[in-house]
């Protein structure tokens, strides 16, 4: 499995769940959901998606080191200011939180799945490579800023 390590983009793992839980709402019944409730669960998690994402782009430019995912060795610090201070990896729980907007949107139970299968998938495949990449290449400071801010939330 070890072949599938930081291979897929995450945006593009993003938009492939998408596609699939979009995809398996046709087959399903959608349940009826109160629409204050609705509107109100669409804006928070895309409010979610929005700070969390943007808050963790935006950290990277302002420390000048790369945002592409599939290329870690190419990280030339550790940023551990802004959106960094809550979690280590905002711009996948922004993504997460962007495909359960979605998932409330299509409103079918299953496809709630699509997130869950994404949390897995990045967490196996794109986050701890990641880690022991940060490890090997920034050693304590990365150590130490690790044991102070949680993976997720």
């Amino acid at each position: 499995m070890k072949k599938l390590e930081n291979k897929i983009p995450p945006p593009a793992l993003a938009l492939l769940t998408a596609a699939a839980m979009w995809g398996t709402s046709k087959f399903q019944t959608a349940v009826s959901i109160e629409p204050r409730l609705h509107f109100a669960l669409m804006t928070a998690l895309g409010v979610i998606a929005l700070s969390f994402g943007a808050g963790g782009i935006i950290s990277f430019q302002l420390a000048k080191t790369t945002i592409n995912p599939v290329q870690i060795d190419q990280a030339s610090r550790v940023v551990t200011g802004g959106m960094y201070r809550v979690t280590r990896n905002p711009m996948y729980v922004g993504l997460l939180a962007l495909l359960t907007m979605w998932a409330v949107h299509l409103a079918v139970p299953v496809v709630l799945l699509g997130p869950l299968f994404f949390a897995l998938f990045i967490h196996r495949f794109q986050i701890l490579p990641e880690e022991r990449v940060m490890s090997a290449k920034f050693g304590k400071g990365y150590d130490d800023y690790r044991k102070r801010v949680r993976r997720w939330l």
